[in-house]
Parts: C-alpha cells; structure tokens; sequence
C-alpha cells in the first residue's frame, strides 16, 4: 500500500463535529444533513460533547438540584397572594397598587434570564446562583422590615425579583445538557419543585403570621429559601466545558421560524398565565364568599395539583408525545378551563375548579422548558437561547395581572369579561404554538416533537 493510500484512509476515518465520519476530498458526498423534521435549527449544527448520560447519580443529582432552585424561586412567586391579602386588609394599601408589586417582581424574575443564562454558559453558575440567592435573601429580611409601599416595592418587587431570576436560570441550562432521552422527564420532575415551593411558602406564612407575627414569618421563609439555595448551589456540577466567547445575545436564533414562532407564543401565553394566581383569591371571597384562610386554600390546591402531574406529564412527553405535543394539548385545556370559570357560582364548583386547572396548568407548564430546550441542538447555548425567551416574557407577566385587574375594575368588581380574556389570550397562545409545531414537523398529523 502507497502512503497516498494510507493518507486516504486516514482521511476517511476522521470523525466531524456531528460525531460522524467526515468524507475525504477524494469522497466529495457531504455529510447527511437531517431534514426539516428532525433538525429544526437550520442554522445551528449540533456540536459533539459527548453523549448526555440520560441518568446516573451525578445526573439525578442535578435533578434534586434544580427541584429546590425551582421550590425557592416559584415558590416564592407563587406566595404572593398571602402577601397581597396582608398588604391589603393588614397595611390598608390599594390592590391595584399591591398588585404592581407582584408582577414587577415576576417581570424581573424574567427579564434578567437572558443575562443569567449567558453567564451560566460561560461558566459561571456557582457564583451568579449565590449572588442571586444573597439577594432574595436580603430583600425577603428588607421586606419583613418594610413598612411603607416603596420600601415594599424596592425590597420585594426589585431586589426578590432580580434575586430569583439570576437564581433560577443557570440551573435549568445544567440540567438540560445532562439528559436527552429522558429530558422531559427529568424537568418536570426538577420542576415539580415548583410546586412544592407554591405549596410550602404559602402554607407557612400563613401558619406562622398567626403566632408569630408577619414579620418573622417572612424571616422564616428567607431562612428557607437559604437553605434550599445552599444545598442546590453544593450540588450542581456543570457538565459541558464553559463558553466564554460570543455574544450576549444569540440574536440570529430569531432568524430559526420554530424558535421565533415559540417565542411569540410564549410572550402571549406569559401575558395570561398568572392571573388564575394572583385572582382566585379574590373571586372565591368576593364572589363566592370564601373566608380569607379558605380562599388561600385554594391557591394552595392550584399548586399542590402540579406535584403528581408534572413527573406524568413528562414521563408521557419522553415515552410517546414528545413534549411539544403534550404542552399544546394541555394548553388548549388550560384555556377551556378557564373559559368554563365563568359558570362557577358555588363552593363545591370553586374546588373543582382549582383541582382541575392545577392539574392541566401543572402538566402545561411541566413541559414547557422541555418544549423550548427541544428547539436547541447546541446544549453550550441551552442558557442563553432559554434566557432570552424568559426575557421577551417577562414584558408581557409585567401587564398581565394589572390587565386582568383593570378589566375586574371597569366591570365594578365582576370577574366575567377578565375570565373571557384569560381563556381568549390562551386560545391565542395555543394556536401559534401549533403554528410552531407546524414549522417543525410540517403537516404532519402525528409526529412525535
């Protein structure tokens, strides 16, 4: 054999970025490239950086991880509606003006994603989680020290709000690069503790503000939160080498049809998704008449409901749907249950109600960081590319509540047209994410994405 034969087959023998073998200039086919269905960024090629290890201790490790960033920051987000009723039957604030604090809190939970995340793939996750939590922290003791609106509003809405959204990010973009075929598994079960954190910070500020005083039950949920971020912080593990250069920005991921159309859907599904959260408090006193604690209650519900759901709603995601799928379905039921609200008048109805809209928006959004993170080949730019949907979301969560709230006032205090436009923006929601899905799979009937 010549050596221009041994270099030939050298040639033939190395292996490309796609992890296959790359044709020599003697073999001018190019390597395959997967069709529209199956690779739908055209133009992001998936780099090799190993296989995930789909499982594993160090795998599930991030799993429980990310389970107690999500109970900290959701959690958090979700208690707002114990905080609200003390603001405003305790303190004698107005609900319009209490309502702003909620969703500038969510607003800045999102906005600051794009950032976090880039950091995240840059390295730097260990650091941007313990800046976030120190200020969750600190502003959870500056708003258990508040005492006017503005002193709530900067400790709560502002210092809380970034704390929780350069908390939260980082992880999510961890634990993405450690599955693949059982990703959308492995996030809802992380994202179950988003439920727990509805469950656990609502249920004990309500219990201790009644023996303790307000002030030192939100101490106590601080102290909480703390602890969850600590453990959380020890145990995260970055698994993919850090990418340091590029820009802040992956600006032309605008330019992928499925990833633009899944950001608009999302900017319209953010736009309604807290207003069963932040209202039905209110409705069930106002207009069923449900004492304060039984009206908590049934937030508590809401939120319990995604504990079961979210692991199912993955577990069928990874087996058979695929996650795209399933959200899209359980969307369409979130909106259909919210148009239902309407017809609810009694206490029974009131539970059924809450027990049946925490199960659809529990599988709902279980999957829909599983949904965003299939539209990502690359896993170095899984952080970056989550980010700046949460980002573009979080101008629409900042109107949301305050919309609903004006629709409620302009009706003198009926929740009938709010309900109407809670189900109608979601009907709207469902269908560019089916729009979505089109770009991705085509016309196809059945298509597992």
């Amino acid at each position: 054999m010549t050596l221009r034969d041994d270099e030939k087959d050298a040639a033939i023998q190395e292996t490309g970025v796609l992890g296959a073998t790359t044709p020599n200039n003697y073999n001018s086919s190019p390597p395959s490239i997967l069709n529209p269905a199956q690779d739908i960024e055209s133009g992001e090629e998936e780099k090799d950086y190993g296989s995930p290890p789909d499982g594993g201790l160090t795998a599930w490790l991030q799993v429980l991880a990310t389970h107690l960033i999500n109970a900290m920051t959701w959690g958090y987000a979700a208690a707002f509606g114990v905080y609200q009723l003390y603001y405003v039957e305790t303190l004698g604030l107005p609900a319009s003006q209490v309502s702003w604090i909620g969703s500038v809190q969510i607003f800045f939970t999102y906005a600051i994603c794009a950032v976090s995340g880039r950091l995240a793939d840059a390295g730097y996750t260990r650091i941007t989680v313990a800046v976030g939590t120190f200020m969750a922290v600190f502003g959870t003791f500056m708003t258990s020290l508040a005492k006017t609106y503005w002193q709530i509003f900067l400790a709560q809405a502002v210092c809380i709000g970034i704390g929780l959204g350069v908390t939260f990010m980082p992880a999510i973009s961890i634990l993405s690069s450690y599955f693949e075929k059982n990703r959308a598994f492995a996030l809802a079960v992380s994202a179950v503790g988003t439920s727990v954190g509805s469950v656990s910070f609502p249920a004990m500020i309500q219990h201790l503000t009644a023996r303790i005083g307000f002030p030192w039950a939100v101490r106590c949920a601080g102290f909480l939160a703390l602890a969850m971020a600590v453990v959380a912080n020890v145990l995260l593990k970055p698994r993919l080498p850090p990418r340091k250069t590029g820009p802040l920005l992956e600006l032309k991921a605008f330019s992928e049809l499925p990833y633009l159309l899944f950001s608009m859907a999302a900017f319209v599904y953010f736009y309604a998704l807290y207003f069963v959260f932040f209202y039905i408090n209110s409705y069930a006193r106002n207009i069923i008449g449900f004492s304060n604690s039984d009206s908590i209650n049934l937030l508590i519900i809401t939120n319990a409901m995604g504990i079961p759901m979210r692991p199912i709603a993955g577990y069928i995601a990874d087996r058979w749907t695929g996650p795209i799928n399933l959200f899209i379905a359980a969307l369409a039921a979130v909106f259909a249950i919210l148009y239902s609200w309407t017809a609810v008048t009694t206490r029974t109805g009131m539970y059924v109600f809450s027990v049946v809209y925490g199960l659809s928006i529990g599988a709902n959004q279980g999957l829909f960081v599983a949904s965003l993170t299939s539209l990502t080949k690359d896993p170095q730019k899984m952080g970056v590319r989550f980010g700046m949907v949460e980002t573009l979301s979080a101008l629409a969560t900042v109107a949301g509540a305050p919309t609903a709230g004006a629709i409620i006032d302009h009706d003198h205090g009926n929740y009938f047209w709010a309900q109407i436009w809670g189900g109608s923006v979601m009907a709207a929601a469902t269908v560019i994410f089916v729009s979505c899905r089109i770009s991705v799979t085509g016309w196809k009937l059945w298509a597992k994405v």
